[in-house]
Formats: structure tokens, C-alpha cells, sequence
């Protein structure tokens, strides 16, 4: 069964009512990205960055996954598939996706802020003052800020680079380095891009794009897809 590697981003969330900052020139929900989502906003004000991700978490549970991620999903009957995500939501895995990569950390985990590899997920929409870890430390959203590494990135890259074929939905590949990830692709793989937007970048080897949303963007795409099978 051959691999399909997709890399999903914003897009695909806003059309299941996930709001993302891009589209609001720099701001999230009113609030600006370095008030919400640096480790400098977290020193300065825990208990904003804790409500913030609350409130984006509780979003996050009253939205269904839409008919792209539920595409994505059906395709795991024709190839291996891995869903490289940007987005931390969970729509993904709620449509059925079983290997999915989180680039950016996941809403419903908790981090202990003493040591990172204690990883906690998140029972409800609520984390709290207050909420430690084993070693009793406050808890923090499991989210890459801007400014920190992505750990998941090598990993990511591993997969990229033993495609078969590739898939871009719904990014700008403007946020790296996950936008870098289409250049660990092999020049002879199939690569397919859908988008209502056309991104600026240089892809090696021939892109089949679809210039939609994702949801009715991969419609058209899947029989294609599945004829690579």
C-alpha cells in the first residue's frame, strides 16, 4: 500500500467555524498573537494564556469535522496515510484519521512547565490555575508558541521524505519550518496542492493543483488520488 503524507493547515479548520489569526491581520479572536501565545505572554499573565486556550479549546468541541477532513480519512482505505498537521485542533482524529502528526501541539494536552516530557491530555475544555504536574508544577497548553522549537518537525520530516505521494491542503506555507517540509520531498513524487489561495512557492517536480477549499477541493481531487493507488 503506497504512503500518502498530507500537510494540513488553518484552512482546513476555518471551514468547520475555527477562526485563525492570519485572517484577522495578526489577531486571534482580538488578541494579539504575542499577548496569547509566547512563553513571554505566559510569565507575564498565566491566567490570560490559561482562559484563552480554554475558550479556543471549547470552540474547538462545539465544531464538527467537515467533509475535507472526513475525505482524508476515507483515503486511509486506499493508501497509508499520514496527516502532518499545522492545526491543534482535533478534527482530524475525529473524522477518523489514525496516524496524525501534531507540528504545532494539540488543544486537549497539558504540559508540566517543569518538565516538558510529562504530557497530560486534557479532560473537558478547562485547565487551570492550579493544575500541577506530578512533580507540582503548573500545568501549560501543550501548544508550540511562537519563538520555541517544533519537536515534531524531524519526525514530520522522515515521513515527508518517504512519500509516495503528497498532499497540501489549506496552508498558506507561509509558518515555518513546516512550510520547509515540501522541500524533503522526493522531485519524482506526485504532489497535489489544494487551496482557494495559490501560494508563492517553489515545489520540486510537477504540482497538480486545485485551486478550492478543502472540503470540495479534495472531492474533486480524491478519484484522482485513488487512481495512484
Amino acid at each position: 500500500m503506497k504512503h500518502l503524507v498530507v500537510l494540513t493547515g488553518a484552512g482546513i479548520s476555518a471551514e468547520s467555524g475555527i477562526p485563525t489569526f492570519r485572517d484577522a491581520g495578526g489577531l486571534w479572536e482580538g488578541f494579539k498573537v504575542e499577548d496569547v501565545a509566547t512563553t513571554e505572554a505566559w510569565h507575564r499573565n498565566p491566567d490570560l494564556v490559561l482562559d484563552f486556550y480554554n475558550q479556543r479549546r471549547k470552540r474547538a468541541m462545539e465544531v464538527k469535522p467537515n467533509r475535507g477532513h472526513e475525505i482524508l480519512a476515507e483515503l486511509e482505505s486506499h493508501f497509508k496515510v499520514t496527516v502532518v498537521t499545522q492545526n491543534v485542533d482535533n478534527l482530524h482524529e475525529r473524522a477518523g484519521s489514525s496516524h496524525v502528526i501534531h507540528l504545532h501541539g494539540s488543544l486537549f494536552e497539558s504540559r508540566s512547565t517543569a518538565d516538558e516530557s510529562l504530557i497530560y491530555p486534557i479532560a473537558g475544555w478547562e485547565l487551570n490555575p492550579g493544575d500541577t504536574c506530578e512533580k507540582g508544577s503548573q500545568l501549560r497548553p501543550n501548544i508550540v508558541w511562537f519563538g520555541e522549537l517544533v519537536p515534531m518537525m524531524e519526525v514530520a520530516i522522515q515521513y515527508a521524505a518517504r512519500a509516495d505521494l503528497f498532499l497540501v491542503v489549506g496552508t498558506s506555507l507561509v509558518v515555518y519550518p513546516a512550510a520547509g517540509l515540501v522541500h524533503y520531498v522526493s522531485h519524482d513524487v506526485p504532489k497535489f496542492l489544494v487551496d482557494p489561495n495559490i501560494p508563492d512557492l517553489t515545489f520540486s517536480g510537477r504540482v497538480e493543483v486545485v485551486q478550492d477549499k478543502a472540503s470540495t477541493g479534495l472531492g474533486k481531487l480524491k478519484s484522482r488520488l485513488i487512481e495512484l493507488a
